[in-house]
């Protein structure tokens, strides 16, 4: 009884020095797989940049080859072989020397594999052979080239015992006998001793493609003997002098069995975490040259990308074009709609975009509202005018985000390699210049860089830094700029207009700063500062003869998205102790059609507390008769684009007769700005528009030249000849 049990424990144990076996052989296996694997895609990663460079030189070449040779050690040679399948180029020359001019397709067999290879693109394994420098190995054949612009193949020459040593690194040699097979054909041996055991051994396949390899692993006795515990032995013992014990030692025999079956359970979770570390890793490499949210190439992918076209642009003295892209009103739909309804834009707007990538253009998303694209091989500008409409066409259609429909527009800034920089962050700056450029011009259109936006662009970085200075150091000022009523040639009506002392480059209209506040974020400071400035100067009227002024400001649509606009003017009214009817709040007609139900509650509950709501520039934005009836509207102004040729355009004329009527027909009244003649003034009197601004009027002035202005009857009495009153 205890012979048949030591018998049956050596057996157990016989099986888990086998299941140690074949796990080793398993992952030796895997290991040449990868190896292969790693090796291929280094030599098709050489071959396909011959392919894109085909001027590349012999020098070139043999410095990338060095590279490869100094990052992987394994290489016994790397080579080029031409079309004809002569070895034309090799490196390192050393030991090599009688491989040159060897033709690679040395029998049929290898010379139909090769013709194969060059048609599909693959890359072709020699199987295990005699190579020409001496002993056995094998040849990875990556085609440079598909079909009839294949130029040959890169190969590389690895020995057998070099990779083996490779895979052995982290083991004992000497400890194992390996064969390898091709076909059930021994073709490579490793270690020749007399195994532990005919009975200890495994073969495990060896999945490459073209070739169908086994590896046989055989275990030295010294191996065998370090996997053999003490157990089998010491129960043996226990059962000769303890025989009363036998219910412990089977107790004891159950914990082995279980830790056995807990051993190998581990071995299986261990392969199947090393399964899954590699489908991770593989997932790691994408990520990294992938925008997670668009799925884009990232901007530091792009980049890298950017750079290789420039040097090849260099070497082929062609052109590289760079667009920068920037989503108009992006940050006020993101801000007003909320962040998933600002993804979705994105998303939607990158596979617009990601139709354009091809051959020659590459399409990144560079991170909040703006797209990079590369153009290569530019011929002459008409080819980056052709780009250009092919990105604007990917606008065209609406947008159609939570259920609505939104037409979103870009504005485009370009550079183009070598002209507007030599490498690329030099090309990216200039487009960004020139982007910032094509926005100052206005949206949706596009703007080339040209020599002397560097300069602009330093004065814009000045000006941005010193407005977080000028509102704390109160180097803004209202002007005001009166409105004539054209019926009693009064004035009742001012509007007020920011202007900023600088204290370098004094007095700057809003035009020179507007456009950065908002880019910046100060636009929301300084909306604020303009009404609580109006009601101071209101305030400063009061008791006097120009209490009964009503002044109007401009708000801009960042303003509008503020939850705590209405509070804020209702404070500085109260603060200053002013009736709100002596406020008007003048808007753009855009501002009506974005975030219409927010919109539409901000301006009622500020119509509600008595303030007075204007359209300024009416009839060039998006107008729309539904807003003048749903929204809670007093005053329109006529854009000063309707009034210049009222007096010469039929057009114009008839589009100001009709708002004018049309804002009568709905109880509204009428502003025309931008009024500088007499003709004009005579047109807007004769049509019962209501009140006038202009310079024929009056430029926008300080408070107290207003004042001595209005004192003196100054404004009625220049227009009143004019009128005839």
């Amino acid at each position: 009884m205890a012979e048949g049990l030591r018998y049956g424990l050596v057996q157990q144990y016989t099986g888990q020095i086998q299941s140690n076996l074949e796990n080793q052989t398993s992952n030796m296996a895997h290991s040449l797989e990868w190896e292969f694997i790693v090796h291929a895609d280094a030599i098709r990663r050489m071959a396909n940049r011959l392919a894109e460079d085909p001027q590349t030189s012999e020098r070139e070449w043999r410095k990338d080859a060095r590279n490869y040779l100094k990052d992987f050690r394994i290489y016994q040679a790397i080579e080029w072989v031409d079309a004809d399948f002569t070895i034309r180029w090799l490196t390192p020359l050393a030991t090599n020397e009688n491989v040159l001019g060897q033709n690679a397709a040395f029998d049929k067999q290898r010379r139909t594999a090769l013709e194969a290879a060059k048609s599909a693109g693959n890359y072709d394994i020699s199987g295990v052979i005699d190579l020409l420098q001496g002993g056995k190995g094998f040849v990875i054949y990556s085609p440079v080239g598909v079909g009839s612009d294949n130029r040959g193949f890169i190969a590389g020459v690895f020995r057998m015992d070099a990779l083996v040593n490779q895979i052995m690194a982290s083991r004992e040699p000497a400890m194992f006998q390996m064969k390898i097979h091709s076909k059930d054909k021994l073709v490579y041996t490793l270690n020749s001793f007399d195994p532990a055991s005919d009975a200890l051994s495994y073969t495990a396949p060896i999945s490459l493609p073209t070739l169908d390899l086994q590896l046989t692993v055989q275990p030295s006795p010294e191996w065998v003997n370090s996997q053999r515990g003490p157990w089998p032995r010491w129960t043996f013992i226990t059962l000769v002098f303890m025989g009363l014990l036998t219910s412990l030692t089977t107790l004891l025999i159950q914990i082995l069995l279980k830790r056995n079956r807990d051993l190998l359970t581990a071995r299986q979770e261990l392969d199947e975490e090393i399964t899954q570390r590699k489908t991770i890793q593989q997932d790691l490499v994408r990520l990294e040259s992938t925008d997670v949210l668009t799925g884009l190439a990232n901007r530091r992918f792009f980049m890298e990308g950017l750079a290789h076209a420039l040097n090849v642009a260099d070497r082929q003295e062609r052109q590289v074009a760079l667009v920068m892209l920037d989503l108009d009103r992006f940050q006020m739909l993101n801000d007003s709609l909320g962040h998933q309804f600002g993804d979705e834009l994105l998303i939607q707007v990158a596979g617009r975009l990601d139709q354009l990538s091809g051959e020659r253009t590459t399409v990144s998303y560079s991170g909040g509202d703006e797209f990079m694209i590369c153009e290569q091989h530019v011929e002459d500008i008409n080819a980056i005018i052709y780009l250009l409409g092919r990105i604007k066409h990917c606008f065209e259609a609406p947008f159609v985000l939570q259920e609505e429909v939104h037409r979103i527009t870009a504005t485009l800034g370009v550079a183009v390699y070598p002209q507007s920089g030599l490498d690329a962050d030099t090309l990216l700056r200039n487009a960004d210049i020139a982007l910032y450029r094509a926005k100052e011009q206005g949206r949706n259109t596009y703007q080339f860089y040209t020599e002397g936006m560097q300069k602009r662009e330093v004065m814009r970085l000045e000006l941005e830094k010193d407005l977080s200075r000028a509102l704390v150091s109160n180097e803004f000022v209202l002007y005001y700029q009166p409105q004539l009523n054209l019926s009693s040639g009064e004035v009742n009506d001012v509007e007020a207009l920011i202007r900023w002392r600088h204290p370098r480059r004094g007095l700057l209209p809003p035009g020179e700063f507007i456009p950065f506040a908002e880019e910046s974020g100060r636009i929301m400071d300084i909306g604020h500062w303009v009404v609580m400035a109006a009601c101071r100067q209101l305030a400063a009227w009061k008791g006097t003869r120009f209490e009964n002024l009503r002044v109007a400001v401009n708000l801009s649509g960042h303003k509008l998205a503020d939850e705590r606009l209405v509070e804020r003017i209702h404070n500085a009214l109260n603060a200053e102790g002013i009736p709100a009817n002596r406020l008007k709040v003048e808007l753009t007609e855009e501002i009506f059609i974005q975030n219409i139900e927010h919109n539409l509650g901000q301006l009622s509950r500020l119509h509600d507390l008595g303030v007075h709501l204007a359209i300024d520039d009416f009839g060039v934005g998006y107008s729309s008769l539904a807003y003048l009836r749903d929204f809670p509207v007093d005053l329109l102004k006529i854009d000063r684009s309707f009034i210049t040729d009222v007096t010469e355009r039929h057009d114009d004329a008839v589009i100001t007769r009709a708002v004018i009527n049309l804002a009568h027909n709905l109880g509204l009244q009428v502003v025309a700005e931008g009024v500088e003649t007499k003709a004009q003034l005579d047109f807007l009197k004769n049509h019962h528009c209501n009140l006038a601004q202009g310079y024929l009027i009056s430029r926008p002035v300080p408070a107290e030249e207003l004042e001595s202005a209005l004192a003196s009857g100054a404004f009625k009495k220049a227009v009143m000849a004019e009128l005839e009153l």
